[in-house]
C-alpha cells in the first residue's frame, strides 16, 4: 500500500525540474556512501499526497509500527518495505511545505510580527490554514514512520543475516541526518531544526540514541558505514538543538557513545592508539564545545534562560542539571584523553581565577564595613560572568579528581598536584580576605556569586581527598613537608568559616571538607593543629545562642569524633595511641551531652511543665550527633567501637531512663528509637547480653497494644516511624545468633502476631507491614529450630525431613498472615512475602513440612491460582507460576489426581463440558517450562469461558 500510494503520487510530484536542495542532497550522499542504490531513490522529490491518501498511509504506518513491536527481525522485513518507510520519514525533516505558509505571519497594529493570525480580507486565509494542516499531516506521517524505524532499531536480538539491512537502514537513516543538519543561504541549521515538529525531533533523538546503545558495537567497524563522518553529522545536530530537553538527550547519546569507546579500549589494549586516534578529533572538539556551552563568556544568552530555583524531582534545578550532564561528558572525554582534556580545562580555569584572586586591590575599608570597588555597570556584568563561570569550571576540576587515583597516581601525580595546590590557595584567599562579607555594588548578584566561587573551591578540594589520602599512603616515611603544607592550608581555610557569622552554604562546604579530611585523609598530626584546636574549643563551649545549625553541628562533631576513633593509616596497633585518644574523645562526648544527661533526674516530669519544650529540644539536638557518631564507625575496627561506647554508655543509659517518660510524644520517641537502632546495628557486641536484654525488655513492656494501635492508624506519622523503627531494632535482635536472646522469642512472636497484625491485617498500612512480615521472615529463617528441632543430621539418618513441630499455634498464625497477605491489593507486599516463602523453602524446606504440606499447600496454590485468573498482580506473573510450581513439585501426583478436579469443580462461571476440556487441556507436565504453559493456558482459557459466559442471555447455559 506505501509503495503504490508513493508511486502514484510521486508521478505527480515529479513534475517541476529537481530543486537544488535534491542535488545538494545526492552530493552529501554520495560523499558517504559512494552511490549506495538508496541514494538515488531517497534523492526522489516528495510525493504529494490527498487526504484521503494522508489518512490511509497514516494507518497503514500505525500498523507496521505495532507488528514491528512484537514481530521478530526476519525476512518479512524487506529492503523494499524499509525503502518505502524511510520515503515517508523524510515527510518530517521537508522544510519545502513553509513556502506556503506565507500569510499565517501578519503585521499587528503595532508592526510587530504575529505567528499564528489569519487574514481573511483576500482569501488567503483559507488557503494558509489549509496549508498549515498540511504541514501538520505532514509531519505526522515522518513521525508514524520514523516510530516504525524506532520499534526495528529497539531490538537487540539481531539475526546474522539482517545486519546488512541494518546497514541499509542506518545509510537510509543518515540521509535524514544529513537533510536536518544541512545548512543552505535560506536556514541555519539551527533554524532549520527549529521549524521542525517537535514529535519528529524526539523520535529522531529517540533513533540516534538507540542506534548508539543497542547497535554501534555491529555496524562500527564495517567499511560501509563512515562511523566518523556519522559522529561529525551528531555533532552538529546536538549543538543546533534550540530546547534544552533536546539538548539534555543529545549529551545521553554522546555519553553512551563515550561509555562504548572506554569499553572498547580496555578491551583491546594493544592497539589503544589506534582506536583512539580514528576518534581524537571527534573528542576533542565534543570537549571543547561542551565546555564552551556551561560559560557564561560564551554562552551568556543561553545559560541566562536557565531556571536556577525551582527544584525538580531529582532535588537539581534546571541550571545544575545542565551543568551536571555537561560534566559527565568532560570526565568521560577526560577518561579517554587526560592528558588533553586537562591541558584544555586548565588554563581556562587559571584565566578565570587570575580575575578572582585580583580582587583583593578593588577591596576598600571604612571604618567596620568593608567594599568591593567595582561599580561600573559592564564591569560588574563582566565579573559576574566570570564568577558564574569560575564556579563551573571548579566544578568540573572537582569532577576529574577520580582520573588522578589509582594506578595513574604516579604518572599524573604533577598535574593533580598542581590543581591541589591552586585550589588550597583559593580557599584560602577567600577565608583570608572574606569576600563572601563584602557590600557590592550588586549585592543580589555579586553576593551569591562571590559565596558560590568560595563553597565550589571547598567542594572541590573535597574532592580530591582520596588522591590526599594516596598522597599521603606514597610518602608517610619520606619528606612529608609538602603534604603537611597542603593540609595545614586546607584546615586552615575551613576553620573560620566554622561558624554562624558566615553563610550556611560555606559553612556545610566547610564542614564537607573537614569530614572528608578526618575520615579518607586521616593525618596524625591532625588534632595538634592550632586550627583544629579552635574548632574543640567552638565545639565544646558552644552555648544555643552561638550553636552552629543542626546538619553543621553534626557534620563538624562527626569530624571531630573521627580525629579521635578512626585508625591512622600507615601506623601499627602500638602506635596508635588509643589510650590518650580514648580519654579524649570520652572528654568530647561529655561537653557535646553536657545538658542531655543532666535530664536524668527529670524522669518524674510532669508533662504540662512549662520547660517540656526545653527538654524536647535539647534531645532533638544531641540524640542525632551520637547516631552518627556511632553511625560514622560502624564498619571500623572492634577498638574504635569500645573506644565509641565508653564515651557513649552513660547518655545510652540516660536515653533508656527518659523512654518511659516520653512514650506518649511519638517525635520524641521515633528520634530514641532512631538512636537506638543504630547502637543495635553498630555496637550490639560492645553493649553486652545483659543490657542489651534489659533494653528490649523495657520496650516490650512500654509498647503496649492501645499504644501500637493509636500509632499504626496515624499512617505517615512520626507515631508510625516509632511503631517502625522498633520492628526494625526487632530484626536485628532475631538475627543475632546464639542462645542469649532466645527468651525473647515468644514475646517477639506475640507482639508481632497478636499486637501489631490484628491492627495492620486489613488496613493498607504498606510500611508497618512491609517491617513487620520482615520481621516474621527474619524470626522463621534464623530461629527456625524454635519451630522444628530436629537437626540436619537426624534427619538424614531418618531418611528425609522430620516433622517434629514445636511452638504449632504461632508457626501456623504466621503462615495464615502471609497467605492473607496474598488476597490483598498492594503489590510491594505481594511480591516481598512471595520471595520470603521462597526463600524459607530453599533454605528449609518449607513446602515440604508435614504441616504445611497437608493443612496449607493446596489453600495457597488456590490462592496463587485465583490472583492470576483475576490480573490483579499480572507484573508478578513469573514469580507466581514459579512458587505454584515449586509447591506442586512437592507431590505432582496428588497436585494433579486431587488439587485441580477440586480446583476446577469450585471454579464458577463455566459449565461441566467447559471443566472438561479445561481438564483435559491441563497436561500432567513436571518439567518448569511445560508447567509454566499450562498454567498459563488454563489461566487464558478459563477468563475466556467466562467472559463467554456472561455475555449470554441468562439461561442460555446451565452454569
Amino acid at each position: 500500500i506505501l509503495e503504490t500510494y508513493w508511486d502514484k503520487h510521486s508521478v505527480i510530484a515529479s513534475t517541476p525540474p529537481p530543486s537544488p536542495t535534491s542535488r545538494e542532497g545526492v552530493e552529501l550522499l554520495g560523499s558517504l556512501f559512494q552511490g549506495s542504490q538508496y541514494s538515488k531513490l531517497l534523492c526522489q522529490p516528495m510525493a504529494a499526497l490527498d487526504n484521503e491518501s494522508h489518512q490511509l498511509c497514516c494507518l497503514v504506518l500505525e500498523c507496521l509500527a505495532h507488528l514491528f513491536s512484537w514481530i521478530p527481525l526476519s525476512t518479512s522485513i524487506t529492503p523494499t518495505l524499509l525503502a518505502s518507510i524511510f520515503h515517508f520519514a523524510r515527510f518530517g525533516c521537508d522544510l519545502r511545505t513553509k513556502a506556503k505558509t506565507g500569510p499565517l505571519i501578519s503585521s499587528t497594529s503595532n508592526g510587530q510580527l504575529n505567528p499564528g493570525a489569519v487574514p481573511t480580507s483576500n482569501g488567503e486565509g483559507r488557503n494558509g490554514q489549509q496549508s498549515e494542516v498540511n504541514k501538520a499531516d505532514r509531519a505526522q506521517l515522518g513521525v508514524l514512520a520514523m516510530t516504525c524505524v524506532n520499534e526495528l532499531v529497539s531490538k537487540n536480538c539481531v539475526p546474522m543475516d539482517f545486519e546488512e539491512y541494518l546497514l541499509r537502514m542506518f545509510q537510509q537513516t543518515f540521509f535524514l541526518l544529513q537533510r536536518l543538519t544541512r545548512e543552505n543561504n535560506a536556514h541555519t541549521v539551527k533554524s532549520r531544526l527549529q521549524e521542525l515538529d517537535e514529535s519528529y525531533l524526539e523520535k529522531f533523538t529517540d533513533f540516534l540514541r538507540l542506534f548508539v546503545s543497542v547497535h554501534l558495537r555491529r555496524i562500527e567497524s564495517s567499511p560501509q558505514f563512515p562511523i566518523v563522518e556519522f559522529l561529525g553529522l551528531l555533532f552538529k545536530y546536538t549543538f543546533n538543538q534550540h530546547t534544552h530537553e533536546g539538548y539534555f538527550a543529545c549529551l545521553d547519546i554522546w555519553s553512551v557513545f563515550l561509555d562504548f569507546l572506554t569499553t572498547k579500549i580496555k578491551s583491546r589494549l594493544a592497539d589503544r592508539e589506534s582506536v583512539l586516534n580514528r576518534y581524537k578529533d571527534a573528542l576533542v572538539l565534543l570537549l571543547r564545545e561542551v565546555l564552551d556551552r556551561i560559560q557564561f563568556r560564551c554562552n551568556q544568552a543561553q545559560l541566562e534562560e536557565l531556571d536556577d530555583e525551582t527544584l525538580d524531582d531529582d532535588q537539581q534545578t534546571e541550571w545544575q542539571r545542565y551543568l551536571r550532564q555537561s560534566l559527565e561528558v568532560v570526565a568521560k572525554v577526560m577518561e579517554l584523553l587526560p592528558s588533553h582534556a586537562f591541558s584544555t580545562l586548565f588554563p581556562v580555569l587559571q584565566e578565570n581565577l587570575d580575575v578572582y584572586l585580583g580582587l583583593r586591590q578593588f577591596i576598600v575599608s571604612t571604618g567596620s564595613s568593608r567594599r568591593l570597588n567595582i561599580t561600573a555597570e559592564n564591569d560588574c556584568r563582566r565579573l559576574h560572568c566570570s564568577l558564574r563561570d569560575l564556579s563551573s569550571l571548579l566544578q568540573a576540576v572537582g569532577r576529574l579528581a577520580e582520573h588522578f587515583i589509582g594506578e595513574v597516581f604516579a604518572a599524573r601525580f604533577s598535574d593533580a598536584l598542581a590543581v591541589v595546590e591552586r585550589l588550597v590557595e583559593v580557599t584560602c584567599y577567600g577565608s583570608q580576605t572574606g569576600l563572601y562579607d563584602l557590600e557590592t555594588a550588586v549585592p543580589s548578584v555579586l553576593k551569591p556569586d562571590l559565596t558560590d566561587v568560595h563553597a565550589q573551591a571547598l567542594a572541590a578540594l573535597q574532592a580530591y581527598s582520596h588522591w590526599l589520602a594516596q598522597f599521603y599512603s606514597e610518602v608517610h616515611s619520606q619528606n612529608q613537608s609538602q603534604f603537611i603544607n597542603l593540609i595545614t592550608s586546607a584546615v586552615n581555610a575551613g576553620s573560620p568559616l566554622i561558624t554562624t557569622k558566615v553563610p550556611e552554604k560555606l559553612l556545610l562546604s566547610a564542614s564537607h571538607l573537614l569530614v572528608s579530611i578526618t575520615a579518607t585523609v586521616r593525618p596524625v598530626f591532625l588534632v595538634t593543629l592550632p586550627a583544629v584546636q579552635n574548632i574543640f574549643n567552638r565545639i565544646t563551649t558552644e552555648n544555643q545562642t552561638h550553636r552552629l545549625p543542626q546538619e553543621a553541628h553534626i557534620l563538624v562533631c562527626r569530624a571531630l569524633s573521627n580525629m579521635l576513633l578512626l585508625p591512622w593509616p600507615n601506623l601499627s596497633e602500638s602506635e596508635q595511641q588509643w589510650q590518650t585518644r580514648s580519654s579524649s574523645h570520652a572528654s568530647l562526648v561529655a561537653a557535646l551531652t553536657r545538658e542531655y544527661r543532666t535530664l536524668r533526674g527529670t524522669v518524674n516530669i510532669s508533662l504540662r511543665q512549662p520547660g517540656l519544650d526545653n527538654v524536647k529540644a535539647v534531645i532533638q539536638q544531641t540524640l542525632p550527633v551520637l547516631r552518627d557518631t556511632v553511625d560514622s564507625i560502624s564498619s571500623e575496627s572492634t577498638k574504635s567501637r569500645q573506644i565509641c561506647y565508653q564515651s557513649l554508655q552513660e547518655s545510652v543509659q540516660v536515653t533508656l531512663n527518659l523512654f518511659p517518660v516520653f512514650i506518649q510524644q511519638p517525635d520524641v520517641t521515633d528520634e530514641m528509637l532512631a538512636f537506638f537502632l543504630t547502637l543495635f546495628q553498630a555496637l550490639r557486641v560492645q553493649m553486652g547480653v545483659a543490657f542489651t536484654g534489659q533494653i528490649i525488655h523495657t520496650f516490650l513492656s512500654m509498647f503496649t497494644r492501645e499504644q501500637l494501635a493509636a500509632s499504626i492508624l496515624q499512617e505517615g506519622s512520626a507515631g508510625c516511624r516509632v511503631v517502625q523503627k522498633f520492628l526494625k531494632i526487632l530484626q536485628v535482635v532475631v538475627q543475632e545468633p546464639g542462645q542469649a536472646f532466645k527468651p525473647f522469642l515468644p514475646s517477639i512472636l506475640s507482639l508481632c502476631m497478636e499486637q501489631v497484625y490484628p491492627v495492620v491485617a486489613e488496613r493498607s498500612s504498606p510500611d508497618v507491614k512491609t517491617e513487620m512480615f520482615e520481621l516474621l521472615y527474619q524470626i522463621l529463617h534464623h530461629n527456625w529450630r524454635y519451630f522444628f528441632k530436629t537437626s540436619v543430621l537426624t534427619s538424614v539418618q531418618r531418611g528425609g525431613v522430620d516433622d517434629t513441630i514445636e511452638n504449632e499455634a504461632q508457626f501456623i498464625a504466621a503462615m495464615q498472615a502471609f497467605g492473607q497477605s496474598f488476597l490483598q491489593t498492594d503489590l510491594h507486599i505481594f511480591k516481598q512475602n512471595l520471595s520470603y516463602l521462597e526463600s524459607l523453602n530453599s533454605k528449609h524446606k518449607l513446602y515440604h513440612r508435614k504441616l504445611f504440606r497437608t493443612s496449607m499447600l493446596f489453600h495457597f496454590i488456590n490462592v496463587l491460582l485465583q490472583v492470576l485468573l483475576h490480573k490483579s498482580h499480572d507484573l508478578l506473573q513469573e514469580e507466581i507460576t514459579l512458587a505454584i510450581y515449586n509447591m506442586a513439585s512437592v507431590d505432582f501426583d496428588a497436585f494433579y489426581s486431587v488439587f485441580m478436579p477440586e480446583f476446577l469443580n469450585g471454579c464458577q462461571g463455566v459449565d461441566t463440558n467447559q471443566r472438561d476440556v479445561l481438564a483435559r487441556n491441563f497436561k500432567l507436565e513436571q518439567d518448569l517450562p511445560s508447567f509454566t504453559q499450562s498454567v498459563q493456558r488454563l489461566v487464558n482459557d478459563l477468563r475466556y469461558y467466562r467472559l463467554c459466559n456472561s455475555s449470554l442471555p441468562t439461561g442460555t447455559i446451565k452454569l
